[in-house]
């Protein structure tokens, strides 16, 4: 499963590194590519272990602001 998020407050490539973290932490993410311009996660996950309101949830968790 492919799953691109939005992201409003993410703007320092400190986010970046934060997000990429946090996400890689879940069980059954394949990949995931961060676009600070576009403020943009791309997220290629098994659905087998993990949904895209998981990987929001963790994102909220870290105070970031999801569109």
């Amino acid at each position: 499963m492919k799953s691109v998020i939005k992201i409003a407050n993410m703007r320092t490539l400190t986010d970046v590194n934060i997000i990429r973290e946090a996400i890689s932490k879940n069980e059954g993410v394949v990949a995931c590519q961060i676009c600070k311009e576009k403020q943009e996660v791309n997220v290629v996950y098994d659905d087998y272990f993990l949904t895209q309101d998981d990987i929001i949830q963790c994102l909220e968790d870290l105070g970031y602001t999801i569109i």
